[in-house]
């Protein structure tokens, strides 16, 4: 390891001032659903299963379910994902606004 990665000190933008507007909640939790389905994919793709508790040996993981059925401690963790990189697009200066269909 370098002294660099020995005294990695991550720093996230900062996006303790930036609020959501309520209309994007319907756009966290697809974020969240399409996060939720990218690490499924990578694993079904890598040869893990459906287990039922993690198991990095057997290749098996409770989570290799569809989003809906997830606990929902384990949404909130796509929700929290999705809603930082949301925050992380106003913070560094983006808009984020639908379309009109």
């Amino acid at each position: 390891m370098t002294n660099e990665t020995m005294n990695y000190q991550p720093t996230p933008i900062d996006t303790s001032n930036v609020e959501l507007p309520a209309v994007v909640d319907e756009l966290i939790e697809l974020l969240s659903k399409h996060n939720h389905n990218v690490w499924s994919r990578g694993r079904l793709d890598s040869g893990w299963t459906l287990g039922p508790h993690r198991d990095d040996n057997k290749k098996q993981h409770p989570c290799l379910v569809p989003y809906e059925e997830l606990p929902e401690g384990e949404k909130d963790v796509d929700r929290h994902t999705a809603t930082e990189i949301l925050k992380a697009i106003v913070a560094l200066g983006f808009r984020i606004e639908k379309c009109q269909a």
